[in-house]
């Protein structure tokens, strides 16, 4: 089937928005972002600032509870806007190995507790009701890889069975960001889901492949003097002396930091608690941590999107968010294979202002814009993936 032009954009609805990573991704593809959901008033701030123009369902003038938002909501703020993709990526902690592994593991506050978390564990048939009574044409959805086999895969296969029978969905699987060319080692799951009769969809590893992997280096090329949020956390004497020492890869154990290898991409951008940010790494060549705006350049947030909020808060959005140009490539999957619309690399990420990401386009080898046709119409089932293996 010939491609077509993108004329008319894309809608598309934003649930656990948080800053705006994934809208800023699926902007980069031509879509329009007409609601965005987020419950904290510092990331609503943020999207204000960054994508005016979106109606937003949180602080002040809303409460951002997905749990408080449907159909009529939608209506009320945008009237009938048919939304062709609905995206979110309900808060990964109660699932999170990072956020477990990063504090005292005695510490009740920082075990997992999974679908059994009180504030956040069940949000996920959440977003499964939303997607149900809105109906968009296609559905994304994004977590930490570790919900994949979380009860033995039981929560994700009982929350996904509750989708209406018009929808089929990708298989969920553990994505590697930098292999997508985001300049940090980052594991995800994605799902992409359709309506689209005769869309089978399939979003995995080899969905786009690039000839570079692209580092904490690469990240940090032509840093300019001033940047936006680049605040420089004070450290004692003693910390930066032993910052000081530390070689490529190696851990601070006292500040539970790690030392960035200069040649390698970086390690994965975390947000924190909820009273403290991401400062996870020091940086390769420096002896302090690395800055929000810095952390910001490894999830390929271009240099002028501005971070709202303390400099905790920025380091908060900056990692919960999704890649840009990792929700860039599910956004152009979906608008090619489900949509059957052009898409154009160069054309979208060429004046982006972010070192690697306008020379991604140089550099992709491959983009599998296919589906799987399954016999029968059927769904595979996450059990069928678990005991078949990765593909």
């Amino acid at each position: 089937m010939e491609k077509q032009n993108m004329n008319n954009k894309l809608k598309h609805l934003s649930l656990f928005a948080g800053c705006g990573g994934i809208d800023l991704g699926f902007k980069w593809a031509g879509f329009e972002t007409v609601v965005a959901v987020e419950i904290k008033k510092f990331a609503c701030d943020t999207l204000r600032l960054n994508h005016p123009g979106i109606k937003i369902f949180g602080p002040p003038d809303y409460d951002g509870d997905v749990r408080n938002f449907n159909a009529d909501v939608m209506r009320e703020l945008i009237g009938d806007v048919e939304i062709d993709v609905l995206t979110g990526g309900p808060p990964c902690q109660p699932f999170s190995v990072a956020a477990a592994q990063r504090f005292y593991k005695d510490d009740e506050r920082y075990k997992r507790k999974g679908d059994k978390d009180p504030e956040k564990g069940n949000l996920l048939p959440e977003y499964i009701r939303i997607v149900n009574e809105i109906r968009p044409k296609a559905f994304v959805i994004e977590n930490v890889a570790a919900l994949i086999g979380w009860n033995g895969g039981k929560f994700l296969e009982e929350s996904l069975s509750a989708l209406n029978d018009e929808y089929v969905y990708s298989v969920p699987c553990a994505i590697q960001a930098h292999g997508f060319g985001v300049p940090q080692y980052r594991e995800r799951m994605i799902i992409i889901g359709t309506r689209i009769k005769g869309k089978y969809p399939v979003f995995n590893n080899s969905t786009v492949e690039v000839d570079k992997i692209f580092t904490v280096a690469d990240a940090l090329a032509d840093f300019p003097e001033n940047p936006l949020n680049h605040q420089l956390r004070a450290h004692t004497p003693e910390t930066i002396a032993r910052y000081d020492k530390l070689k490529y890869g190696e851990r601070d154990h006292k500040g539970r930091v790690d030392r960035l290898d200069p040649n390698q991409p970086s390690k994965t951008v975390i947000a924190g608690g909820e009273n403290g940010g991401g400062r996870s790494h020091v940086h390769p060549y420096l002896p302090r941590t690395t800055s929000p705006r810095e952390c910001a350049r490894f999830q390929t947030f271009p240099d002028d999107f501005e971070l709202c909020g303390t400099m905790s808060r920025q380091f908060t959005q900056v990692g919960n968010a999704v890649p840009p140009l990792l929700a860039y490539f599910a956004a152009s999957y979906i608008k090619d294979y489900i949509f059957d619309m052009n898409v154009d690399f160069s054309k979208d990420l060429c004046n982006v202002n972010h070192p690697v990401v306008r020379e991604i386009p140089k550099h992709i080898i491959r983009f599998q814009n296919t589906g799987n046709y399954e016999e029968n119409n059927k769904q595979l089932s996450i059990f069928d993936w678990m005991q078949d293996g990765e593909e």
